[in-house]
């Protein structure tokens, strides 16, 4: 099974949001079937094959995630760091004021669900493969 190292090896190469399609890739060869990426401190919850799980641990400092999710406004700022506009630490600040908690891919759909605080499904979109 996979190893947080591992993961975290795949994950130094994303530079922006345009290289995130290949580290998915990476990281499904690995084994990650799924996994939920926390905004409000960096933690992330790998899954595998007969529910292996690995954590890994927070990556900043807390930050507040706005009660209210603005889903417009997050999707314009969502291309913007698809296209290589804003980096990763940037981005988490724009869902963090935006009302995103988290977001999860799927390997087996090849997508990625964001949600707010009420697990409100805001956007579902297609990873490229």
């Amino acid at each position: 099974m996979f190893t947080t190292e591992q993961i975290q090896s795949a994950h130094s190469k994303v530079k922006s949001g345009a290289d995130f399609p290949s580290y998915v890739q990476e990281i499904k060869a690995l084994g990650v079937t799924h996994y939920e990426a926390y905004v409000t401190d960096g933690h992330i919850l790998y899954h595998g094959a007969n529910s292996f799980m690995a954590k890994v641990p927070a990556k900043y400092a807390p930050l507040p995630i706005a009660d209210t999710s603005k889903a417009e406004e997050f999707k314009a700022e969502l291309v913007a760091h698809q296209q290589g506009k804003t980096d990763f630490l940037t981005f988490i600040k724009v869902c963090a004021s935006f009302g995103i908690e988290k977001w999860a891919i799927c390997m087996d759909k090849m997508t990625c669900t964001y949600y707010d605080k009420a697990d409100n499904e805001i956007l579902v979109e297609q990873i490229p493969h």
